[in-house]
């Protein structure tokens, strides 16, 4: 993944819990963001089924199991320190001349909740990647279905609401946030991707010039281009009664391999356990 080197200072987290944290703090083959809608955002997405009264719930157990391992996501992958820099210098942004939605969006980021509070069993690990400066997490969750739903169908709204606004960060000033779709596997029963990017001028630039000059492209700043401080892929995804979220954020520009083979194998684990579960029942 040739993404530029960042500084970072981590804690220890992996959680597994039926009741909510006060805030989370804190994601195969090449994939490219999308200009319209992504095949993940209306395709392959089937409606909740009722819930079956022979349907056991997500145990913490199998939440826990259910999660991705970094045997998973291989070399240069390890279990995470604890929160990178830029979630509390970056996604601590503020945004209000912005749409409603692009607040709630930005909320969304910093609480590592793109599903809403966690209602269920919910388990969460984040892996770091010390190359880089990249940082992966991944939570298993046992919502109601339809809630998971109702908050896929807003996703799929971000990328036309949010495509771009304004936002002042704590530790890196004004930034342009885009949001586009991230197209997808076609794993799961429903699902949604994004990827969000913030961009901002230089180094020592004057912090309102060449906004309206940059596309988001990890510019390298000469000539007074802006460049890309972070991106982040979040992805989303429903799996029957089960749910799964994976981020995955880094400094600059990100591939989005690293995302798509962590929904993969964090569908295919779930599914595993799942399947476990009723052989045992």
């Amino acid at each position: 993944m040739p993404r530029p080197p960042a500084a970072r200072a981590l804690a220890a987290a992996v959680l597994c819990a039926g009741a909510l944290p006060a805030v989370s703090a804190c994601g195969s083959g090449p994939v490219e963001r999308t200009a319209g809608a992504s095949p993940s955002a209306a395709a392959a997405t089937r409606p909740a089924a009722p819930a079956s009264p022979s349907a056991a719930a997500l145990t913490a157990a199998q939440a826990q199991a259910a999660l991705l391992t970094a045997a998973d996501l291989g070399v240069p992958w390890e279990p995470t320190d604890g929160a990178a820099t830029w979630r509390d210098g970056i996604l601590k942004a503020r945004a209000e001349a912005a749409p409603a939605d692009c607040r709630r969006l930005l909320d969304a980021l910093y609480a590592d909740q793109p599903l809403g509070a966690p209602t269920g069993t919910y388990a969460v690990t984040g892996f770091d990647d010390g190359d880089d400066g990249a940082q992966l997490r991944h939570q298993v969750l046992s919502p109601r279905p339809a809630d998971v739903d109702r908050a896929l169908a807003w996703l799929r709204t971000l990328p036309r609401t949010c495509a771009r606004f304004t936002a002042t960060t704590t530790r890196a000033g004004e930034q342009t946030v885009r949001v586009g779709d991230l197209a997808l596997p076609a794993a799961g029963d429903a699902r949604q991707g994004l990827r969000v990017t913030f961009t901002g001028p230089p180094d020592g630039a004057d912090g309102a010039e060449g906004t309206d000059e940059a596309d988001g492209d990890g510019s390298d700043g000469s000539g007074g281009a802006d460049v890309t401080t972070l991106t982040l892929d979040v992805v989303a995804v429903r799996v029957g009664g089960d749910a799964l979220t994976l981020t995955d954020g880094a400094p600059g520009t990100l591939t989005s391999d690293a995302t798509v083979q962590a929904v993969q194998k964090g569908v295919e684990r779930l599914k595993a356990v799942r399947r476990a579960g009723r052989a045992q029942a």
